[in-house]
């Protein structure tokens, strides 16, 4: 507990001396005594009280009580349960906190995620530490006493908690993801469950994942890393974009993945959780915790080769375009892009010889115009009379009849 609540001290016994000052005051107790003679502190009754009424307030969850129990026939203190795995969980946040991964408050213990089977799965720790680049993430610690298909097994669990859908959802997409199981990967991850208990990530996916090992061999733990990449590969690992620029699109989709990173508690206190202690599942090299959590061939890598692809579609289809545009049969000159939507438009009928570009298609127009008005005029113009009489008056003796 000191290296959590005094990281920068070298030694332990202002931690111990407070502990005890607390044991003075009935709040804290000794639960049981590791080989290596640490001891396990864990809260009273009257201590739990106390410590519910001090956090509760500020939103920080506290960890069930621990009862004492007792070997019925010798009366000794049973301590057994909340041992070396416990022991191994505090190590890691201290160690995180020591990187300066998460503040004092920001780690939580044996957090419920309950799926819709109605299965709980608790986290061994969640830290929330956005200052560091990792605003939330979910730690299993692993002493190698569960076999590594029950990791995958968790790793399953917690990618469908992430694709669950909180109980006030829109019926329409109640419906929608009822309808086909793969329908939950077009609903975005704001209207999911897991965005209304934790902070957006972001990064693409869904909540980070990390397998911490501790008192193990090396050997195990690149055993169990191999189980988890072969048979958890459905939850850990991106995929191809669907893009019309398949070809050019390298980069992959990982909205629909847990991130997962694997390390052990021995790297963590030999190197220090900022260090290149992390490795993600798919990668070979171990990197430090956020530039594993990256994913620098994921969505800003898209955004990128998509654009690119794009512009040179585009070029592509325009030289394709004035490879095939029209040529004037009278000028030679190549038509205009009006010309030429004039030419195969619906009103193609309208636009003269087709043949022919807008220019020469205009002096079309100007001598069909000239000659129309040519005629017209010469359709006015009154004819001359037979006789040479001028035109209007009447004719000789036309009165004289009339009379």
């Amino acid at each position: 507990m000191w290296k959590l609540t005094r990281p920068d001290n070298q030694h332990d016994k202002l931690t111990r001396d407070t502990l005890l000052d607390l044991q003075d005051h009935h709040l804290v107790r000794i639960e049981s005594v590791r080989e290596d003679q640490r001891q396990v502190w864990v809260l009273t009754k009257r201590g739990h009280g106390e410590a519910k009424k001090l956090l509760e307030p500020k939103g920080i969850r506290i960890s069930a009580l621990r009862e004492e129990k007792y070997d019925p026939d010798t009366g000794e203190l049973l301590g057994t349960s909340y041992d070396d795995h416990s022991a191994a969980v505090t190590s890691t946040a201290a160690e995180l906190h020591r990187a300066g991964i998460g503040h004092r408050l920001g780690f939580a213990t044996e957090i419920p995620h309950r799926l819709a089977d109605g299965y709980v799965q608790r986290a061994d720790l969640v830290v929330r530490a956005p200052e560091a680049g990792v605003p939330v993430m979910l730690l299993e610690i692993d002493r190698r006493t569960e076999d590594a298909h029950d990791l995958v097994t968790k790793l399953r669990r917690y990618w469908e908690w992430g694709r669950l859908l909180p109980k006030d959802a829109a019926k329409l997409t109640v419906d929608l993801v009822r309808s086909r199981p793969d329908a939950i990967e077009h609903v975005d991850h704001e209207q999911r469950l897991w965005r209304r208990v934790y902070p957006p990530t972001g990064r693409e996916g869904l909540v980070p994942l990390a397998f911490v090992f501790a008192d193990t061999t090396e050997a195990k733990v690149d055993n169990t890393v191999k189980v988890l990449e072969e048979a958890g590969h459905r939850f850990w690992a991106p995929r191809r974009y669907r893009s019309l620029y398949r070809e050019a699109i390298t980069a992959k989709d990982y909205s629909q993945a847990v991130p997962v990173v694997v390390t052990t508690l021995e790297q963590l206190t030999e190197h220090g959780a900022d260090a290149a202690v992390w490795r993600r599942l798919g990668r070979k090299d171990e990197q430090t915790l956020t530039d594993a959590l990256d994913n620098p061939d994921g969505d800003a890598l898209y955004r990128r080769q998509y654009a690119r692809a794009e512009a040179e579609d585009e070029r592509r289809r325009a030289a394709e375009r004035e490879a095939q545009r029209a040529v004037c049969k009278r000028c030679g000159q190549k038509f205009t892009d009006q010309r030429w939507e004039e030419t195969i438009a619906r009103t193609a009928w309208k636009a003269g010889d087709l043949s022919v570009c807008g220019p020469c298609h205009a002096d079309d127009v100007a001598r069909q115009e000239a000659a129309a008005e040519a005629a017209r005029c010469q359709a006015a113009a009154p004819e001359p009379e037979a006789d040479g009489q001028e035109p209007g008056k009447p004719r000789r003796g036309m009165f004289r009849r009339w009379i």
